[in-house]
């Protein structure tokens, strides 16, 4: 008789900082790390130890122990510890497209420095999985993905599967929109399910009964795995003796200590025929609602919006301004990495999430200023040489020209400043900083009347923004640096359909009478608490909400930009309503309407909503906190006690634009509550679609008939939408990545602020921090389309521009190889959504990434630098069987751009 085989592997789930700050983790893993280098040398029957598949875990230790990186080295060599292939273990949902590539391409390379990685994409306790997972697995060499959440287990309940959400066995394929599939393992007993073995027989044998059913309820084969570890778990040093003692007391079965590569070998080589295949992401659709942690989405903001501006500048602005500015060979590829390392110490999912203590979240709060300051300074450096190498002897020797730079992969339209240095005087002895200064004085108080050109002569509108004389300092490359005073001149701009990694050079001058004179607007478009363009109409309401007609369509929307404010007892993970269930909305409260700008370049409204908010929740939720009550048990209420609450809106509608732009501010002061805006559709809708990680996701807008949360947050990355057949909205936001479908009147609401006091999960951990208090902004737009496929396309392609302000570099009179008005790239197809253009890692050639928007195949229309385009994987190897000019249905593609 064959016996059943137990893979035991040993591992700790080593959340790097959570329930205490990193540095009390980081001390527990270095012990970890040094005990199990000696229990290598000791215990020659301790197979290996799985190190959690992220690489940082190495980094982290080495900066204790540096001494002993030969000891590691050898041991990882020998295959007693096992690496990668991540460098974190990130949250899917939170963090970029490239964000999550990073981690692989950064985790296999480091992997690789040490001999070999463990070729399984692990996700243990990521809070839901992506659906494009298969893909990018595919796509970093990777067949098979590990997982511990999404799915419902049904074990022989459901012998023949079929359900998108539920296997019944732990083994499953998954597969992805655009058709990829892979094997999905999941940890249906959790990755704790072999922990801490007994030793003595008799609790053994208690022990080995319920385990082994438990595990043989869901297994497919007659191979069992047995996660030895948990969360920071310490190694168990006698595993081997409660392995022998385990073979002693069931002679059917063989247990052994060993590691992924071998439990995968031979779980490949004795799965059924029948297994279910799950599709597309993975949230726990099918359950009651209460555990998804998608209400992580909208726990400290503050992190997620510094998160989504870190992303932007590394992968829109800097590397793109990089690649278009240097030959290859000058490309600062280690710089690029060491910002993105310090930015993806963010990315584990109990860090981005913001569900842990304050002191952790203080700390992420570093990382990103340090990655931030890094990705400015090769961003700068990056688009002063590419502004260098453009021609800009069109203009009048005496101009003030400056370059224009859209940065992103489709043509975007927008407003932009720019600071032009007018005159300066370098501190010098020959004459006082003050006798300096008041000579620039003069001179400003003299500035002509001015004018905005561009390279054809043609007056361009702008507005002046401010004019002054201020300090400054230049920092040159080859000698000491150069303090100055200096006539400053700032002024907006719109810039219009400028194309994809493409630029216009513009220039600031003295007023001339040759110039072709700016045609303004036929009519003022404010008037009474109304604003408009060729696109869009929009009316403040007299309860403050706002009216948008779709000018193209004649179609009307009632009751957008409504804030609510409810109250919140849950916790960091988990929103719950309070026990009251009143939701207080700005249209029942006094308005003010107050015109900010109507000018050539558009219209600026601000829009102020006064409030009446609970400061806190009454005393029994703290008492329900310190007693672990459940949040599904809570009763607390809101306080009686009110004040008011502020809420100011700037609202920006570019003289052509179809987007409708919005900034909310407010300065929080009260506790335990949530603040979102609501866009109320009324769109026959029975579906929503979000941007995720390289895919345009389609979800129901109602739950599962067992869902039993009243509320289902969802994550989304730049935009979500609504449409039927007719028309539809897409609202884009800035690091706002939860949003809720209300189905009453299709309502689409985005969660701008929640407060809450407490960390949650398996004990009371207090978090005043969580409770957000301070001023916060919020940036988020709004676009309507009509019914085709085309404008939507365009609206999404928007509202992921949102999110990437031009680059704009002032420049001096110079030749150049490149023309003033040019781009870097040619790109020609609406459903292609660019996520990365970088120079190759391995290479002299340039990549650009991206996805089909849409579930349909098309044509990918590309070129780039007069040279062929080869498909490549996320490791840059070629595909050759995949063809460079076809995209399709939810295709992620790399192209690389190379000379042969």
């Amino acid at each position: 008789m064959t016996k059943k085989k137990v893979f035991i592997i040993s591992h700790s789930h080593w959340d790097r900082e959570w329930y205490m700050p990193f540095e009390q983790h980081h001390m527990r893993l270095v012990t970890l790390i040094d005990n199990l280098l000696d229990l290598f040398k000791h215990d020659p029957d301790f197979d290996s130890f799985h190190l959690d598949g992220q690489m940082i875990a190495l980094d982290d230790y080495l900066a204790v122990r540096p001494e002993r990186k030969p000891e590691l080295a050898a041991a990882i060599t020998a295959g007693k510890l096992r690496i990668g292939p991540f460098y974190i273990l990130q949250d899917d949902f939170l963090i970029s497209p490239e964000a999550n590539v990073r981690n692989m391409v950064i985790g296999r390379d480091e992997a690789l420095a040490y001999g070999d990685e463990v070729k399984l994409g692990y996700f243990p306790d990521t809070f839901g999985n992506m659906g494009q997972t298969p893909q990018m697995m595919a796509l970093a060499d990777l067949d098979t993905a590990a997982f511990g959440r999404g799915v419902t287990p049904t074990g022989f309940n459901n012998q023949t599967g079929g359900a998108d959400y539920a296997s019944q066995y732990s083994e499953m394929w998954w597969q992805g929109p655009d058709g990829t599939r892979i094997l999905g393992l999941l940890f249906a007993n959790w990755y704790s399910n072999g922990n801490e073995i007994p030793t003595d027989p008799a609790q053994a044998k208690i022990y080995w009964d319920q385990k082994l059913a438990d595990a043989e309820a869901y297994a497919s084969t007659d191979n069992l795995l047995m996660m030895n570890g948990v969360d920071h778990e310490p190694v168990q040093a006698d595993v081997t003796t409660a392995i022998k003692v385990a073979n002693e007391l069931y002679p059917d079965y063989e247990f052994v200590h060993s590691n992924f590569p071998d439990y995968l070998a031979a779980l490949k080589n004795s799965l059924p025929t029948q297994l279910s295949t799950i599709k597309g992401e993975l949230t726990s659709q099918e359950t009651d609602g209460w555990y998804t942690l998608a209400n992580t989405a909208s726990s400290r903001v503050y992190l997620k919006q510094a998160n989504t501006r870190n992303e932007r500048l590394l992968d829109s602005i800097a590397e793109p301004l990089a690649t278009m500015a240097y030959p290859a060979e000058q490309y600062p590829h280690d710089r690029f990495r060491y910002a993105w390392k310090l930015l993806l110490q963010n990315h584990p999912h109990d860090s981005i999430c913001g569900c842990s203590v304050d002191e952790v979240h203080r700390e992420m709060l570093t990382r990103f200023a340090k990655s931030t300051e890094v990705g400015r300074y090769l961003a700068q450096d990056a688009l002063n040489t590419l502004a260098q190498r453009i021609d800009t002897t069109d203009f009048d020797t005496d101009a003030k020209p400056f370059v224009v730079v859209n940065t992103t992969g489709f043509v975007k339209s927008g407003q932009t400043e720019v600071t032009i240095e007018w005159d300066r005087r370098n501190f010098s002895p020959e004459m006082t900083i003050q006798a300096q200064r008041a000579e620039l004085e003069a001179e400003l108080a003299a500035l002509p009347t001015l004018q905005l050109v561009d390279a054809s002569g043609q007056a361009v509108p702008f507005r002046l923004v401010k004019q002054a004389v201020e300090f400054h300092y230049d920092l040159p490359k080859d000698r000491f640096r150069v303090a100055y005073q200096a006539i400053e001149i700032t002024i907006a701009i719109n810039v219009t359909g400028l194309p994809a990694y493409g630029w216009q050079t513009l220039a600031l001058q003295a007023a001339k009478e040759s110039v072709t004179p700016i045609e303004g607007p036929t009519r003022r478009a404010f008037s009474e608490h109304e604003f408009s363009n060729e696109w869009l109409k929009v009316t403040v309401a007299s309860d403050g909400s706002l009216t948008i007609t779709n000018r193209e369509t004649g179609h009307i929307y009632h009751q957008m930009l409504v804030f609510e404010d409810t109250g919140d007892m849950g916790n960091e993970y988990i929103y719950r309503q309070t026990a009251d269930n009143q939701a207080i909305l700005s249209t029942d409260f006094p308005t003010e309407v107050r015109l900010v700008h109507d000018d050539a370049l558009g219209v600026e409204v601000e829009l102020i909503n006064q409030l009446a908010i609970p400061v806190s929740a009454d005393e029994q939720l703290l008492a329900e906190q310190q007693a672990v009550v459940d949040i599904t048990h809570r009763t607390a209420k809101r306080s009686t006690v009110t004040r008011p609450l502020t809420i100011t809106t700037r609202m920006r509608l570019g003289r052509h634009s179809r987007q409708l732009q919005f900034k909310t501010s407010f300065d929080n002061q009260m506790r335990d509550h949530r603040v979102r805006v609501l866009f109320q559709t009324n769109l026959a809708a029975t579906t929503n679609t979000s941007d995720v990680i390289f895919e345009t996701v389609t979800r129901a807008n109602e739950p599962a008939a067992n869902w039993q949360n009243p509320t289902n947050p969802q994550h989304q990355q730049a935009f979500v939408n609504l449409h039927d057949a007719q028309n539809g909205v897409t609202i884009g936001n800035i690091g706002l990545n939860e949003y809720e479908i209300l189905p009453k009147h299709g309502t689409i609401a985005v969660t701008l602020l929640r407060s809450v006091g407490e960390m949650g999960d398996w004990g009371y951990f207090p978090t005043p921090e969580a409770q957000c208090l301070g001023a916060f902004s919020c940036e988020y737009s709004l676009a309507l389309h009509d019914g085709t496929t085309e404008q939507r396309l365009v609206s999404y392609q928007q509202a992921r521009n949102f999110q990437v302000p031009f680059s704009v570099q002032p420049t001096d009179w110079h030749a150049g190889e490149l023309a003033a008005d040019d781009a870097y790239l040619q790109l020609r197809t609406l459903e292609f959504a660019v996520t990365s253009f970088k120079r190759a890692n391995n290479s002299a050639g340039a990549t650009l990434r991206g996805y089909n928007l849409t579930k349909q195949p098309v044509t990918l229309d590309v070129s780039c630098c007069q040279t062929p385009a080869t498909a490549v994987n996320f490791l840059e190897q070629p595909l050759p069987d995949v063809a460079s000019d076809q995209l399709g249905p939810a295709e992620i593609k790399t192209l690389l751009f190379a000379k042969k």
